[in-house]
């Protein structure tokens, strides 16, 4: 299989995942890095009428996962350590987070992230540690 055939296996996965028909995101994958935008509803906001900090997370997360995911043609990954900084609120428009895999070994990927509204400015910035797997990437899963 070429990896654009694995890139478009994993965006079906990502799309079809329960989770995001709530969250309705659009998902872009290149080698070793992947791109999440999301499109901001009132829903996402907390009390204080901003976007709350568990979307921010969700953005950032699934960029470096799926970043790291496209150098991992077999099995799924895990994500073992997140850290994320949030920079500013936002109220609307959307959320673009880009992904890319900053170090890969055998065992371990690690993928930085940085999110950006539709203005371009810089709302949170976030790195991950993904692990693999036993779980084989197969049509059951969504990875069809």
């Amino acid at each position: 299989m070429s990896s654009e055939q694995h890139f478009r296996k994993l965006e079906r996965m990502y799309v079809a995942a329960p989770v995001n028909r709530y969250y309705a995101p659009e998902i872009r994958i290149r080698e070793g890095e992947a791109e999440i935008v999301i499109p901001i509803r009132p829903d996402f906001h907390h009390a204080a009428g901003a976007v709350h900090g568990a979307v921010y997370f969700k953005c950032l997360d699934d960029s470096c996962w799926f970043a790291a995911a496209a150098l991992v043609e077999e099995v799924c990954l895990l994500t073992s350590a997140y850290n994320i900084q949030m920079l500013r609120p936002v109220t609307e428009g959307v959320l673009r987070a880009e992904g890319r895999v900053v170090h890969r070994s055998r065992r371990v990927l690690i993928a930085d992230g940085v999110l950006v509204d539709d203005q371009g400015r810089e709302l949170a910035r976030g790195s991950g540690t993904f692990m693999r797997t036993s779980i084989r990437l197969t049509e059951e899963i969504g990875y069809a």
